[in-house]
């Protein structure tokens, strides 16, 4: 494909992404009942911005113990979704989706984003809430707050609702991608398909030095059926996939997948005791797609090696192929292979927010040049130069992105920041995100994050700091630094913190983040009226 259609392609997409086209049924699938409420309010106010006009939005919590897995989560929330939905009024959403006249989407939020932290921990575990370093208008009065990472993925894969009408969506609140590739197609598919980024079958020692033993993949055959293979060298892979008769295509798996209504209601029904009971955790990959497409002998050698045995696994393949022959025999089968891909290209701009490094290398991707950094200050509406504030002495470069920032003076040199109220600020390949305080120098690399300090607040190169309102109104502060691995010092109180990042989890497992988001903006607010009465920030 030529770089000149790809970039068409890009082009149709994001501005797709742009008229905010999207599914006619979202369902947010979030981790407690007060942050489903609170994602409930903060899409219904988003209004147009974030969903398409008149789109009907769900928000549920998996109050199930131990977790269900992404699938049978996702069973679970489209049950909650549809029983939440004849509870407004709303109608039959099984019915709708089976004849065909609606597109609808999970988006599973869930976890406690370890290796983000301490991020999620300022917003009190509330994790697709962490805020990328933008503002948007929200709402009917148009105020300009933070956009959070959910909200950008929600606005993103809304691009595939048009090709998916009869089809339940299922994408990952993390993570954000432009194709290279048409995002709508017309052609019947198979009865599930998976996001994936594919490129021609390598030779061995190309795929060994593309590490692609190290990725969860699908492997698409000469026929078109697709199968899930996980973390296997170029002569395992081959082995497992010979039902394909031959590998065409191979290429890392984005995880997002969609299934027909009747393959959803085949597998409801499979794993109603589970769901029934609340037990039981079962995810997408292991469960699902890799049962449905490999032989038996290559799924339990897979599932040894997550320490499965071979009783238990061989087991479960047995059950899910009973399943697709029962399906099978009512006449469902009707689209050919139960999996197949929708490619997104293999060099697709994949914008990963999972992790506190990733978090900084994209935001940071906001002042650099090239095709890519502009279509993601693009998709962001995040345009360069932005110049100083109105009325401000601070002196800004050429490269800087700034939004709804009012500082009375300093200098800003590659860096980001959003929501932003202070005296002075020294910023240089730093990011800032709603933060108030009288003074900020921040050296390359820091990350102040949802920042309320009435002193001078100065960062070290690579420093990470967040505030953590409470519901009681106390606050605290916690320090990491980006070469920390949260999922790695998750138990340790780093950085001379008083609490670890699980005792900051803990202590909000029960929290109202709607009480305490206001908390929060409150305490912004009073100190920025301070400043502002001082003539020491920007009106």
């Amino acid at each position: 494909m030529s770089e000149q259609v790809k970039r068409a392609n890009r082009r149709q997409s994001l501005n797709a992404m742009l008229r905010v086209e999207g599914f006619d049924v979202v369902v947010v699938c979030t981790g407690t009942e007060h942050q489903a409420s609170f994602w409930q309010a903060r899409l219904e106010r988003g209004g147009s911005t974030i969903v398409p006009k008149g789109a009907t939005v769900l928000c549920v919590h998996e109050d199930w113990n131990g977790g269900a897995g992404n699938g049978l989560g996702t069973l679970y929330a489209w049950r909650k979704a549809c029983a939440l939905a004849k509870a407004k009024g709303r109608g039959d959403l099984a019915a709708e989706l089976a004849a065909g006249t609606v597109a609808a989407a999970v988006y599973h939020t869930a976890g406690k984003g370890t290796r983000l932290a301490p991020l999620p921990g300022a917003e009190n575990n509330n994790k697709p809430g962490v805020k990328l370093p933008v503002v948007a208008p929200l709402g009917a009065s148009g105020a300009a707050v933070p956009l959070t990472i959910l909200e950008s993925v929600v606005k993103q894969t809304g691009v595939y609702a048009a090709s998916r009408k009869g089809r339940l969506s299922v994408f990952w609140g993390d993570q954000i991608f432009i194709p290279t590739l048409p995002a709508t197609y017309d052609a019947p598919r198979a009865h599930a398909d998976i996001l994936c980024m594919l490129a021609p079958m390598p030779d061995a020692k190309t795929w060994k030095d593309r590490g692609l033993e190290k990725y969860g993949l699908v492997a698409v055959g000469k026929s078109g059926a697709a199968c899930q293979i996980e973390k296997v060298d170029h002569g395992t892979a081959v082995a497992m996939t010979e039902s394909l008769g031959g590998i065409s295509d191979v290429g890392t798996s984005l995880g997002s997948f969609s299934v027909t209504a009747a393959l959803l209601e085949a597998l409801t029904a499979e794993f109603a005791k589970e769901l029934d009971a609340k037990r039981g955790c079962f995810d997408s990959d292991p469960h699902w797609w890799m049962p449905m497409t490999l032989p038996l002998d290559a799924y339990v050698a897979l599932m040894a090696k997550k320490g499965i045995d071979a009783v238990a696994s061989t087991a479960h393949h047995g059950r899910v192929r009973a399943m697709l022959q029962r399906f099978d025999d009512g006449g469902k089968h009707l689209l050919g292979p139960v999996l197949g891909p929708v490619d997104v290209g293999g060099d697709a701009y994949w914008w990963d927010y999972g992790q506190l490094k990733l978090y900084l290398r994209n935001a940071l991707r906001l002042v650099e040049d090239g095709v890519e950094a502009g279509a993601m200050r693009e998709f962001l509406n995040a345009p360069r130069p932005c110049g100083a504030p109105d009325g401000s002495a601070l002196v800004v470069d050429d490269k800087s992105c700034l939004s709804d920032v009012r500082v009375a003076a300093g200098t800003c040199h590659k860096s980001v920041a959003a929501a932003v109220t202070a005296g002075t600020v020294e910023l240089d390949g730093a990011v800032l995100v709603n933060v108030t305080a009288a003074s900020v120098v921040a050296a390359p690399g820091a990350v102040a994050y949802n920042v309320v300090e009435d002193g001078p607040l100065v960062l070290e190169a690579g420093e990470v700091v967040t505030d953590v309102f409470m519901e009681d109104g106390t606050k605290h502060r916690q320090r990491s630094t980006t070469a920390v691995d949260g999922g790695k010092a998750w138990k340790e109180a780093v950085e001379g913190n008083k609490f670890s990042f699980e005792q900051v989890y803990k202590m909000n497992l029960a929290t109202d983040v709607s009480k305490t988001a206001d908390l929060a903006a409150a305490a912004h607010a009073d100190l920025a009226a301070v400043l502002l009465a001082k003539n020491l920030a920007v009106q």
